[in-house]
């Protein structure tokens, strides 16, 4: 009754089905992973984000490299800012995704050291070759508060670091790289401000990541999870299907030699 499963057809479609199975499960896992990961690096971030501001060099030094339990920990930092060796970043968008710089400004620390700051995004030149508009950040003494990053690197972000860029500009924000061109030990990673803010708001300053959203990734688990359970359940309606059809072609084919028998005429008597 069911040899039709030994055809090559049938045989290719079980292998399929039994392969699909376990695949969708962990594809499955995997969103549920995702999921996990989301909500843990959006506790991470409302933690730092509201804690109170430490003095940037209780967390970071010269070639420290900032952890991920550090991530937006909101820090401060007094001193000077260094417009002379300042840079921008190319190829960042902006709040309302229009591509710019970002103004990145040495601070040179009270009682020493320097970290980076980012200040925000200002339109790029129209010549790419061209050092852009940047508005002057504060004269002379100033506090700042911000958001401790990590140094940018392509591995971890996926941006280039291109060669031969014009004059004072980079593609990465990293204190190793800022630090040869300075000629000084700088921090590590960098802060991104939120106070004091800029006039007119420029530079632009960079939005507080979210922190809310968790995506989709535990519906696509769901989902994942709900194509496993149907794959078999589809391949024993297939079957049953098959098995029908077979039995209703094998039925017509008797009653079709029946008829033919019957229509047979008797043999002529002597």
């Amino acid at each position: 009754m069911y040899r039709f499963l030994l055809t090559r057809q049938w045989v290719i479609l079980t292998l399929l089905v039994l392969a699909m199975i376990p695949t969708m499960v962990e594809l499955g896992f995997w969103q549920l992973h995702r999921h996990e990961h989301r909500v843990e690096q959006n506790a991470l971030i409302t933690r730092n984000l509201e804690a109170a501001p430490v003095p940037v060099t209780r967390l970071t030094s010269p070639g420290h490299t900032v952890p991920r339990s550090d991530y937006w920990r909101a820090v401060k930092a007094t001193g000077t800012f260094d417009t002379e060796h300042e840079v921008v970043v190319r190829r960042r968008t902006s709040q309302d995704e229009r591509i710019g710089v970002l103004v990145l400004t040495p601070l040179n620390l009270k009682g020493g050291g320097t970290v980076l700051v980012n200040r925000g995004w200002v339109p790029a030149a129209e010549d790419q070759q061209a050092f852009p508009e940047v508005p002057a950040p504060p004269r002379g003494e100033v506090t700042v508060t911000g958001r401790l990053k990590a140094d940018e690197t392509t591995s971890a972000s996926g941006i280039k670091d291109l060669e031969g860029l014009p004059d004072r500009q980079v593609m990465l924000i990293n204190s190793s790289q800022q630090s040869h061109l300075l000629g000084r030990p700088v921090l590590g990673g960098y802060v991104e401000l939120t106070a004091p803010e800029p006039a007119d708001n420029s530079p632009e300053t960079i939005a507080a990541p979210d922190d809310s959203s968790i995506g989709p990734h535990m519906a696509y688990a769901v989902q994942w999870w709900l194509f496993a359970a149907g794959v078999p359940v589809g391949w024993v309606i297939l079957v049953r299907r098959e098995k029908r059809d077979r039995e209703e072609a094998a039925a017509d084919d008797d009653g079709d030699k029946d008829g033919d028998t019957a229509a047979q005429p008797e043999p002529a008597t002597a």
